[in-house]
């Protein structure tokens, strides 16, 4: 049984008639901490500190609603029967796959208008992202969500786990696979191999690095959850996108290799759009 003081309320505070939840205010913090990590990153390349000011706004929004939108269509049945619902985001009902692809696209966008080359921008963004995301499924513990199949006990002692970990994958009387923690440890990782091999890597291979990389870790921590989009009774949306956004990757870093050789990251300045680099 949950002590009330390892048990977290995955509301951190009201104000007034408003509830400010946990989950926001660490996506915000990983938005924020990202950001700050990709300033370095744009002033050592030659870019002024605030440019990434409206890629990160516009890509933040775009995809906030594409993660909104991506969901609702993959859970329309449901919508259907109670479209009073799509507007009420603090249900839940956000898909991260949703998200990157709003967001890469409004990336694209305003990368355009400011004549920015955006595959440089995703190898600088790339490893904000990533730290990001290990950061916000934080947010899905907090909200007691996104977990995995029954676990027991043991299992999680086993696994040397902190006690309010512990405790609160304990839900509804069951202990669930901790699925959160496993993305999280993985996009931490992640985002250290990406800061340690972008030097090395070539324009636009940082920003293909880490689709793979999330990728492989998102397949198989697909295959654990209980929440699970499913394009059909047996097949997880979110393994279909993985293996296709691996593939793109793979065949992109070939092929750019072969038609372009493109300049090493750390040998370039600043390159317009469009640059065939």
């Amino acid at each position: 049984m949950n002590s009330m003081f390892n048990y977290i309320n995955p509301v951190a505070f009201d104000l007034g008639p408003l509830s400010v939840r946990w989950y926001g205010i660490i996506i915000a913090l990983g938005i924020l901490l990202g950001y700050f990590v990709a300033q370095r990153a744009v002033v050592n390349i030659g870019l002024d500190k605030d440019t990434l000011v409206d890629i990160i706004f516009y890509s933040a929004i775009a995809g906030f609603l594409c993660a909104r939108i991506y969901f609702v269509i993959f859970q329309w049945p449901y919508y259907a029967d109670h479209p009073g619902e799509i507007i009420k985001i603090w249900h839940g009902g956000i898909a991260i796959h949703g998200g990157l692809i709003g967001g890469f696209l409004a990336g694209v966008f305003v990368c355009k208008i400011k004549n920015l080359h955006p595959l440089q921008i995703g190898d600088i963004v790339a490893p904000s992202i990533i730290l990001a995301q290990g950061i916000g499924r934080w947010g899905n513990f907090m909200n007691h969500e996104a977990h995995g199949g029954p676990v027991s006990k043991a299992f999680l002692e086993h696994l040397h786990l902190p006690n309010f970990i512990i405790e609160n994958m304990y839900i509804n009387g069951q202990y669930y696979h901790p699925t959160f923690l496993y993305e999280s440890l993985w996009d931490v990782i992640g985002f250290i191999i990406l800061i340690s091999l972008r030097q090395h890597l070539r324009i636009g291979e940082t920003f293909f690095v880490y689709l793979i990389w999330y990728s492989i870790g998102r397949f198989f921590v697909e295959g654990l959850r209980t929440d699970s989009l499913m394009l059909t009774s047996n097949i997880r949306v979110a393994q279909v996108v993985s293996i296709i956004l691996i593939l793109i990757s793979l065949i992109l870093i070939i092929y750019r290799r072969i038609k372009y050789q493109p300049t090493v990251y750390s040998k370039t300045g600043p390159l317009p759009w469009p640059a065939n680099k």
